[in-house]
């Protein structure tokens, strides 16, 4: 066994207990976790590893939720931590079951007993097994398995004062008790014990069944209206996400911005108050504006998991998904994708499998994402200054491609480097129940947290690199804008404040030009001419490697009309971007090289935040590298071909 992937000390070696908890996906057991911890949780990755483990204190021992396994001879790597954390031997371990599927149960609590691990075991979902006409003896069940054996409903609190009263003991008793013999068939022999014993100690008070549950997955786990229901749902997720987010990420924005100000106001002209105005405030915002986003999506997602819907829904995905290498519940990520790349990949964990949540991560960059808009909002005007309903199209066209480049690359991943087919979903699908706030809300205070302290410290140090390249060396400010300059000095009034805006722009543009970012443009110009872009693109390009839609406010500077004014009147760039002129007299911004920006944009990885998530939950720099080039070069190859094809019809 790997040691990075053990459990923490024992309390012989730290002077505190350390209880495991275990059991089935769906069984309730995060919302164990979360009444028996609170807000005391802390979420880290397993040491080596890509997977989570959640710890938190109750009185003196500490508590670690483990992944959700059916067995102990586990194939996803989820499952082996979790297998391997519970053969090592903690403390205790405390086995959350499900009181509606006792016998499956049953199966994980055999193997851990068999190691000799003293054992608590939560019957949780009582009220549930209740409504369906169910009775458990849950003192003949603790006598059949040898340990203590508390019914719990997890949600409203129910027997969890008992269940404290039995983790508080200072030894839980060893049992003794195994399948028997399971040399021959070990799912025969086990599954035949399980049986035997939930037969003995639960009961059908009434022959009730659900027949509204039928009516539900009769519907919802149909082929097609499946299909449309989890579409409409995920629409819904997906309109939250866009509507409610915008008030606080407005609000997010306006705090920064008037952050900036303040400091710019009260810190003297000089590079300290550039680096923390434009670099520190600026890239803390840049960051902090994705934060609601990534709430409401995994509130949402929280909520959805908790009825037992989303496990549907990925049954019901998984049919088209699988096609083109992907699994069923790589959609839900896929459909968040187009508000921010950055939650859709931390919504990933949703995926067990390894391969499957690798490839999905993979593809999600091109899915167009929101901050896509200003730059296609910039070249649909370019494009179709006179034309709402063209302008809609380019916008349409844009998104309809990321999709179908997302699916075309998945389907080549499937048949290169990550090879195989995507592992077969298969689940006993959970019981419908009413989802519990609490959990929800704290899984979202988790999930943002996380990407706070992770993602948050690597996008403010890009930001600041960003800053530094685009700020040095220094240079001297161009004659035209000294006279500008001059010429304002013996004017008054508004003549006056236009000539020093006028000189502003030109000293801007200036330093950014023999700035290092500048002279990599520069560099860079004789790859970017076939594609129909100059170095003044390139520099857009480069900038909105921090934020894709910093290229708008780039491009305002380096063409000379101000960030300030374009963003008060989109109208004078465009203006300005349609009169730019290259050395030789001819347009910068013509058909086909907008065109062509237009589809690197849409399939460029512009966005090193996401390359920085890509990096957390990949746990290596090789998957987001890989992400980078692969998506470089389509971007790059797919935008030569636009403009060269564009040029030979005669389109200019």
């Amino acid at each position: 066994m790997s040691a990075s992937c053990c459990p923490p000390a024992t309390s012989t070696a730290r002077g505190i207990r350390t209880i495991a908890l275990a059991g089935n996906p769906n069984s309730g057991k995060t919302t164990l976790f979360n009444a028996l911890t609170g807000m005391r949780a802390q979420t880290a990755n397993y040491p080596g590893t890509t997977v989570e483990r959640r710890v938190g204190r109750f009185e003196d021992s500490e508590i670690i939720d483990l992944p959700g396994l059916y067995d102990l001879e586990a194939l996803s790597e989820e499952e082996r931590i979790a297998a391997r954390v519970i053969t090592a031997k903690p403390d205790a371990v405390i086995i959350v079951a499900d009181a509606l599927n006792l016998s499956r149960s049953l199966f994980l609590t055999s193997q851990i007993l068999e190691h000799g691990v003293p054992v608590v075991m939560a019957l949780n979902m009582m009220d549930l097994a209740e409504e369906a006409g169910l009775k458990i003896d849950a003192g003949k069940l603790a006598q059949e398995l040898g340990c203590p054996v508390i019914p719990i409903v997890a949600r409203s609190g129910r027997g969890l004062d008992d269940l404290r009263a039995a983790i508080r003991r200072p030894a839980v008793a060893t049992p003794a008790t195994t399948c028997g013999a399971c040399n021959d068939c070990r799912f025969k022999t086990r599954y035949a014990w399980t049986d035997a014993i939930a037969g003995r100690v639960m009961h059908h008070q009434s022959v009730t069944t659900h027949k509204l549950t039928e009516r539900l997955d009769h519907v919802l786990t149909h082929p097609v209206i499946g299909v449309m229901a989890f579409v409409a749902v995920m629409l819904g997720v997906f309109f939250l996400i866009f509507q409610m987010a915008t008030i606080p990420m407005d609000l997010i924005d306006g705090l920064f911005s008037q952050a900036g100000a303040w400091v710019a106001q009260h810190l003297p002209a000089n590079d300290l108050r550039e680096l923390l105005v434009q670099g520190v405030i600026g890239g803390v915002g840049g960051m902090l504006v994705f934060l609601p986003q990534i709430c409401i999506l995994f509130f949402c997602l929280a909520l959805l998991e908790d009825t037992g819907y989303l496990a549907r829904a990925a049954f019901v995905m998984d049919r088209l998904m699988r096609h083109v290498g992907l699994p069923g519940n790589s959609f839900v990520p896929l459909l968040s994708a187009h508000a921010c790349a950055i939650p859709a990949i931390m919504a990933t964990r949703v995926i067990e499998d390894k391969r499957d949540r690798l490839m999905t991560i993979m593809v999600l960059p091109l899915i167009s994402c929101s901050a896509r808009i200003p730059v296609y909002s910039m070249l649909a005007a370019l494009l179709f200054a006179d034309s709402a309903w063209k302008a809609a199209v380019v916008f349409t066209g844009a998104y309809l491609l990321g999709v179908l480049a997302a699916l075309v690359v998945s389907f080549a991943l499937k048949r290169t480097i990550l090879r195989g087919e995507s592992r077969p979903l298969v689940l006993e699908l959970p019981s419908y129940k009413l989802p519990s706030l609490r959990t929800a809300v704290l899984m979202t205070m988790d999930r943002a947290w996380v990407f706070i302290k992770n993602a948050g410290t690597v996008i403010l140090a890009i930001s600041i690199i960003l800053w530094a390249l685009a700020t040095y060396p220094k240079s001297e400010p161009p004659r035209e804008a000294v006279a500008l300059q001059e010429q304002a000095a013996k004017l008054t009034g508004a003549e006056a404040q236009e000539l020093q805006k006028q000189a502003d722009r030109l000293i801007g543009r200036s330093a950014l030009e023999n700035s290092v970012a500048g002279r990599v443009g520069r560099w860079i110009e004789p790859v970017l001419q076939p594609l129909g872009f100059d170095w003044q693109i390139g520099i857009g390009i480069i900038s909105s490697f921090a934020a894709r839609e910093v290229v708008v406010s780039t491009l305002a500077v380096v063409y000379g009309v101000g960030e300030d004014v374009a963003e008060e009147n989109p109208d004078s760039l465009y203006d300005s971007l349609r009169k730019a002129e290259r050395t030789d007299g001819t347009k910068v911004f013509t058909t086909a090289t907008c065109v062509s920006l237009l589809v690197f944009y849409v399939l460029a990885m512009q966005c090193l935040a996401t390359q920085a998530v890509t990096r957390r939950e990949t746990n290596s720099w090789k998957w987001p590298v890989f992400q980078l080039l692969y998506m470089t070069v389509l971007a790059y190859g797919a935008a030569l071909v636009t403009f060269q094809v564009l040029r030979a019809f005669g389109v200019t």
